[in-house]
């Protein structure tokens, strides 16, 4: 699914990707930890086609992102992957259900369909009984299933998650954690997911740590 060879990547003074050579299949769960800035996040911005490498190659599900034109690479980024974050980034005036389907109005899908598909991923996430709560109504691990639903929506083949449940208390981190596995079982998407933890990684498929820039 995801096949990343020779991947480099600088700042002004600092060269943070170093050649990193990476294959996931699909369906596959795996996670990239390490210690802060070693390069974990920016491996994922360009796996998620939010960074353009300096060197090397990607593709992701048989495309190379990075040879489509602004537009079809903001499709596919659209359609194709899906992004979930520490802080889950709802948009405060629009309710859990609206914030769920925003990805499928965006992709051309019609609100009828979008709100089907949203009230099948907020009953997937358990929170059929919240659809119509604004973010402010709703707990950390509430906010982060409905951000964890809205990266589902368009059915991306790859989940891209950074740090997902960092901002969660314990209990509410394990059910985050469960909940990956129990809908890569329902929809099969690849996932990869940063992480700074231990249980977290441990659960993966895999677990790959990089340091200075590379995988070690």
């Amino acid at each position: 699914m995801i096949t990343a060879k020779g991947i480099t990547k600088s700042f002004p003074g600092l060269q943070v990707l170093k050649g990193v050579d990476l294959q996931i299949d699909k369906s596959e769960i795996v996670s990239i930890v390490g210690a802060s800035g070693a390069g974990k996040t920016t491996l994922l911005n360009v796996l998620g086609t939010l960074l353009r490498p300096d060197g090397g190659t990607l593709e992701i599900d048989g495309v190379d992102p990075f040879r489509l034109s602004d537009r079809k690479l903001s499709d596919f980024r659209c359609t194709s992957l899906g992004f979930v974050f520490q802080f889950h980034h709802l948009l405060p005036e629009f309710t859990a259900l609206e914030n769920v389907m925003l990805p499928a109005l965006i992709a051309g899908s019609t609100k009828a369909k979008a709100r089907q598909r949203a009230l099948e991923l907020l009953s997937e996430v358990g929170l059929s009984a919240r659809i119509d709560h604004s973010p402010s109504e709703l707990s950390g691990g509430e906010s982060q299933r409905v951000a964890i639903a809205r990266a589902l929506v368009n059915s991306p083949s790859v989940l891209l998650a950074d740090e997902p449940s960092g901002n969660l208390d314990s209990v509410t981190r394990e059910d985050i954690h469960s909940l990956f596995f129990r809908l890569r079982e329902r929809f099969g998407q690849t996932t990869v997911i940063v992480t700074h933890d231990s249980a977290l990684a441990s659960m993966c498929d895999r677990s790959l740590t990089m340091k200075d820039g590379q995988f070690v």
